[in-house]
């Protein structure tokens, strides 16, 4: 008798379990943890961010436009310039708008569907970009190492052809990894993240996720061993060009690499923020600085390269120029 009892209710428990698994897998909304309580403060936050969005739509936007409308720009360094400032609004559009609701909601839900787009937004945008910044660094070594030879080695057709590769390589990658996430049940909706992330989802799984583990593992080697290859192949040249080099080599590949080599640094410590932010405890940092270390690669990036490269490369802010004195000069006209 006691016996059939505690077989039963195991079997409940089972049940239970089971039905819990169920239920949880079939939430409709995800629940972000990380944000905190600030009040009346949450419009001067809404105000600053939506300040920093539209900075960084305009100046990028415009960018991309000076690129797009000078012919005399259609080189490839300024093509790979282009695809990492498309790349920069793609992925500040998958994080600002998103990010302006949850300052003035209360309730810091989203749902399933728009957290895996959230996902594959701002994966798929830092894939490019470290991709794009490493096939700009291939790009500088031509420059500074084969002067005379660089026009046949990198033409405009295989910068189009580069970027094409990046952009299709990213999204394929990420694709693959969204769709072996979607299959997950989930046992449970809440993500300690301020925006969807693709580890806190997984770790959520209530069912084997050993190939999510496997192709995650295989994919982080991918994401950083394939960028960094050519990154490190084109700075040890650089620098042995320098070391060999005449004064005037050395001045130019300075001017050349300084804007690249702040992206990359600034853009390799936001992932390693976010990376130490995701994977250990870290709870003894104060929140606020978590909240920033978060978001840093997602919104420091984005405002700071265009404007190391928009001040940096003269024939940029000479189309500038040119473009705003052709504006004064027709608005001058216009009114007399």
């Amino acid at each position: 008798m006691s016996r059939d009892f505690f077989y039963n209710l195991q079997t409940l428990v089972v049940l239970s379990s089971k039905i819990r698994m169920v239920v949880n897998s079939t939430l409709p909304y995800f629940i972000l943890s990380t944000y905190i309580h600030i009040g009346t403060l949450k419009y001067l936050y809404f105000m600053i961010t939506a300040l920093l969005y539209i900075v960084i739509v305009v100046v990028t936007s415009s960018l991309i436009v000076v690129i797009c409308l000078n012919r005399s720009l259609h080189e490839p360094m300024y093509l790979f310039l282009c695809s990492l400032f498309v790349n920069e609004l793609y992925g500040s559009t998958g994080l600002f708008p998103f990010l302006l609701v949850q300052i003035l909601s209360d309730i810091h839900t989203v749902s399933v569907p728009f957290c895996f787009l959230q996902i594959f937004c701002l994966y798929t945008y830092a894939h490019v970009e470290f991709c794009n910044l490493a096939v700009m660094s291939y790009d500088r070594y031509l420059a500074i190492c084969y002067p005379l030879q660089y026009n046949t080695r990198m033409t405009s057709n295989k910068a189009c052809f580069f970027v094409a590769v990046i952009w299709l390589y990213s999204f394929v990658k990420f694709l693959i990894t969204l769709s072996l996430n979607i299959r997950l049940p989930l046992c449970g909706n809440i993500i300690n993240s301020l925006y969807c992330h693709n580890y806190l989802v997984v770790k959520l799984a209530c069912s084997d996720t050993e190939v999510n583990n496997i192709y995650g593992l295989f994919g982080v080697v991918l994401t950083i061993l394939v960028p960094l290859l050519p990154i490190l192949f084109s700075y040890m040249k650089i620098l042995k060009v320098c070391f060999s080099g005449s004064k005037q080599t050395r001045e130019k590949a300075v001017s050349t690499c300084t804007p690249h080599l702040v992206s990359l640094l600034n853009f390799s410590f936001g992932c390693l923020f976010e990376i130490l932010q995701s994977r250990f405890d870290m709870t003894s940092v104060p929140s606020m600085l978590r909240i920033i270390f978060s978001l840093y690669f997602l919104i420091i990036q984005p405002l700071l390269t265009p404007v190391m490269y928009g001040l940096q490369l003269s024939k940029i802010r000479q189309t500038y120029k040119h473009i705003l004195c052709y504006k004064m000069l027709t608005g001058s006209s216009d009114t007399v």
